[in-house]
């Protein structure tokens, strides 16, 4: 098939390498503008643009959708069909009628839940046990399309939101390539969405950072892996902030919350509920990721302070 792919940070690139693998003519590739980055802040492509260069594929990055130029340039390209994937703009409705089979959709969720722009990282803050990709045809709504196909898999009581966006990205570029088969063979069935199941997953910020350990041990945990690798769960100790980015739940008991329970060779510290979580992988200001234990050895933390004091 004649495809636009539309796509811009690396979650998106497998699916793009999947339309290669299975024979489509990838006749254009819409991505984000350069941005930059880090202190030099040096200009960055996005990690689609850079594997569609790689490959020789035309690569186009509008500001806008909405002012008549990229429905002019997806006009002259005379796509079968575009496929969405992690692109970050929303698409008008014209520009989603181009194509003959219209725009298809790869979104990190079991839709309806979790749509919008953060799925993976809200199903792990909200510790839910499965996860998954639905392939979606596009509306002018929020993820408000006609589901397509699906694929599930489990989200591991430890796995963070950055591992599951690893294995969401793999199963995505599966789910795309099932669909545009079955586009082809005509045997798809779309099904409307129940807008009454459906959750919204606004884009994460870093006032979601600090961690309450007022709250259970349970959603504590997964307030951790949740935001890691970014924004970072924070706490504070001894005057200063600590990125946290792996953590289990464990069988120490605890007094008040945020009480720091062990400290030594593991870092438990106490909950809203009694129940404690270890901290593993903590990161001081400045420095690199570390096991609690390497940072303990040269910031040791007294058992009995609380920590956001």
């Amino acid at each position: 098939m004649r495809v636009v792919f539309m796509g811009t940070p690396e979650f998106s690139v497998p699916c793009l390498a999947r339309l290669l693998e299975d024979g489509h003519e990838v006749v254009g590739v819409f991505t984000q503008p350069d941005k930059p980055k880090g202190r030099g802040k040096q200009m960055q492509a996005p990690p689609v643009k850079v594997f569609s260069e790689a490959h020789g594929l035309p690569v186009f990055q509008p500001r806008s959708m909405r002012d008549g130029e990229a429905l002019r340039i997806l006009t002259q390209l005379q796509p079968q069909v575009t496929v969405v994937t992690a692109f970050g703009k929303i698409l008008p409705q014209d520009v989603l009628d181009v194509p003959q089979y219209g725009s298809i959709n790869i979104h990190a969720s079991l839709l309806p839940r979790y749509r919008g722009a953060a799925p993976i990282q809200w199903a792990v803050l909200s510790g839910e046990a499965t996860s998954g990709v639905t392939s979606m045809q596009m509306d002018a709504g929020l993820d408000t399309g006609d589901m397509l196909l699906r694929a599930e898999t489990p989200i591991g009581e430890n796995m963070t939101a950055g591992e599951l966006h690893d294995v969401l990205s793999e199963l995505g570029a599966q789910v795309l390539s099932r669909t545009l088969d079955a586009l082809q063979s005509g045997s798809l069935h779309p099904e409307k969405q129940d807008d009454a199941l459906s959750n919204y997953a606004p884009m994460l910020t870093k006032a979601l950072s600090p961690i309450d350990f007022t709250k259970p041990a349970a959603e504590v945990h997964n307030h951790i892996r949740g935001l890691s690798p970014w924004p970072a769960a924070t706490l504070r100790a001894d005057g200063k902030t600590l990125k946290v980015y792996r953590s289990v739940r464990c069988a120490d008991r605890g007094g008040e919350p945020g009480e720091v329970i062990c400290s030594g060779k593991r870092l438990v510290v106490s909950c809203g509920d009694g129940q404690c979580v270890e901290l593993l992988t903590v990161q001081a200001e400045g420095k690199k990721a570390m096991c609690a234990a390497d940072y303990l050895r040269g910031n040791p933390l007294a058992e009995g302070m609380l920590l956001n004091g």
